[in-house]
């Protein structure tokens, strides 16, 4: 576990950055509407979708799923819309507000107030968990990995982490820190599966996609132009043999 002092600390600081980007972010520069979001959102959900499926851990009816650290909402509409049933769908975020609000959207899901590194659900719980720009959040190395340690407590043998976050640092943005691959696999290292490079650089897609979604689309395939990752990560089976991936 961290220091107390500094998780605690650590809990502030990621508050008083929400806080932060509330105030000094313009509220629609993140809009669904604008095309640079929907072309990130729609990359990121039809390849993520690929690689559940391709790893056997696409979710369904039956699916005990949870997003650490869902914001505004997360992927949870996109579980909604594979087929997970409201009942199914479990979140746990620092914001009361967050919470508050995504609550108030998705009726009939569980979603919780609290702290990734200390959540309430018993180990094996979930057959799927999803940390999307999440953990770039979090500053403190004793933090990132208490995190990644309940996240790989709550999955089920046999589920599979779902990731989504940046591999380059924002000069323009100190509250933010990457995650490389290796730094990914560092976190999980009892988890194993497929890790990709997607997104065009935000600031090339706000540019192009409104002016050209054909020409958006296209650098979105330069590999140097991504600035994210995308994996899937599963958890050996009951019999503790490695997920066929």
């Amino acid at each position: 576990m961290p220091d107390p002092g500094s998780a605690s600390a650590e809990r502030r600081r990621i508050l008083d950055e929400y806080q932060r980007r509330a105030r000094e972010i313009e509220p629609d520069r993140y809009a669904p509407w604008q095309l640079s979001v929907h072309l990130a959102r729609a990359e990121r959900s039809r390849k993520g979708a690929a690689l559940l499926r391709r790893a056997g851990v696409f979710p369904g009816p039956g699916t005990a799923c949870l997003e650490i650290g869902f914001g505004r909402g997360g992927w949870l509409s996109e579980l909604l819309v594979w087929g997970v049933p409201l009942r199914n769908l479990h979140g746990i975020d620092l914001d009361l507000s967050a919470v508050r609000l995504v609550s108030g959207r998705l009726d009939g899901s569980r979603l919780a107030v609290g702290d990734a590194a200390e959540m309430p659900w018993p180990s094996g719980a979930f057959d799927l968990v999803i940390a999307s720009t999440v953990f770039t959040s979090i500053l403190d190395d004793g933090v990132r990995g208490a995190v990644a340690r309940e996240v790989a407590r709550v999955l089920a043998p046999g589920g599979a982490l779902l990731w989504y976050d940046f591999a380059f640092n924002n000069p323009g943005n100190s509250h933010v820190r990457k995650v490389s691959r290796g730094e990914l696999r560092a976190l999980f290292p009892g988890l194993t599966g497929r890790i990709q490079s997607v997104g065009l650089a935000p600031p090339i897609a706000r540019r192009i996609a409104p002016w050209s979604w054909v020409l958006a689309t296209t650098l979105e395939a330069v590999p140097f132009l991504r600035t994210h990752l995308l994996a899937v990560l599963a958890k050996p089976g009951p019999d503790g043999a490695p997920p066929a991936l």
